[in-house]
């Protein structure tokens, strides 16, 4: 069973880590696994061509590749966060590399966000993390634009249950390009039609 909605009480267990945005006339459109040339100037368009702003989790390996498109994430007004130099699942990587990991990935990426790949952490990485000034973002809507058992159809009809605050995740990586491309317009304009806006987190 596939949970579009991240369960409350993760968000009760793990009160420390942010689940949803500050203000309940908003929602926080997030993209992670980025930047890609397949999919990121795409995505770049059409939050142009909306006037709204996102947050991109990057991949620190993958900025280090695309400079350019972590200048025009920021030239466009968007927020920038840490997601790993590698994409690291955090269950099964050590604290210390964990950590050099997202370290590692401030030469390319200023920001003190940051959101797991998967969204695996222990405990103890979060706190080394907090204490380093990190805030973990994660979730209260995901799009599984990445699964390959789910179609765009079934992504617009759960997205109608997306409600002021939640901070909602896509991809712009070569998994989600097809269906973020087929949902994403859509999705943007039903969420605006609601009388919600878009804002970045921070």
């Amino acid at each position: 069973m596939k949970l579009f909605s991240s369960p409350r009480v993760l968000h009760f267990l793990f009160s420390n880590w942010i689940w949803k945005g500050p203000e309940k006339n908003a929602v926080y459109l997030t993209f992670d696994d980025g930047p890609t040339k397949d999919l990121t100037p795409w995505i770049l368009e059409l939050l142009r061509t909306k006037e709204i702003k996102a947050t991109f989790f990057c991949v620190g390996e993958s900025a280090a590749k695309s400079p350019e498109l972590i200048k025009q994430i920021m030239a466009d007004g968007h927020a920038l966060g840490h997601h790993t130099m590698h994409h690291e699942n955090g269950w099964k990587t050590r604290a210390e590399n964990y950590i050099n990991s997202i370290v590692e990935s401030q030469a390319y990426i200023n920001s003190k966000l940051f959101r797991p790949p998967y969204g695996k952490i222990t405990i103890s990485q979060a706190q080394r993390l907090r204490k380093l000034g990190f805030k973990i973002i994660m979730w209260s809507w995901l799009s599984y634009d990445f699964d390959k058992t789910i179609n765009a159809q079934k992504i617009i009809a759960k997205s109608e249950k997306i409600k002021g605050g939640d901070i909602i995740v896509f991809h712009d990586n070569v998994k989600a390009r097809e269906k973020a491309k087929e949902v994403l317009p859509y999705l943007i304009s039903s969420i605006e039609a609601r009388g919600l806006c878009f804002k970045i987190l921070s």
